[in-house]
């Protein structure tokens, strides 16, 4: 078993999205401690903007996917909730 502050971010593009962003958590959590080199904390962040990459080309995607269903004309959005409030 690998230790996950140690090894950098998979290049698998298959990688889930929670495990992105889990991945994401982690290297920010080593910056916040503040014990890293400069270097480090360079790669550090280097590996987080490819993070932040990877999980916002996944939701990209999600969105136009969501979107063709809706446009399919087979699928329809969901009602919005109904309040319980007063007026």
């Amino acid at each position: 078993m690998s230790d996950p502050k140690a090894s950098p971010a998979s290049p698998d593009a298959d990688q889930s999205f929670e495990g992105v962003l889990g991945r994401l958590d982690a290297v920010v959590q080593r910056l916040e401690r503040g014990d890293l080199s400069l270097d480090d904390s360079l790669k550090a962040y280097e590996e987080g903007i490819g993070l932040v990459r990877r999980a916002q080309g996944r939701l990209d995607g999600m969105e136009k996917r969501l979107e063709e269903l809706l446009a399919d004309g087979k699928t329809a959005p969901l009602p919005a909730p109904a309040t319980s409030e007063g007026g």
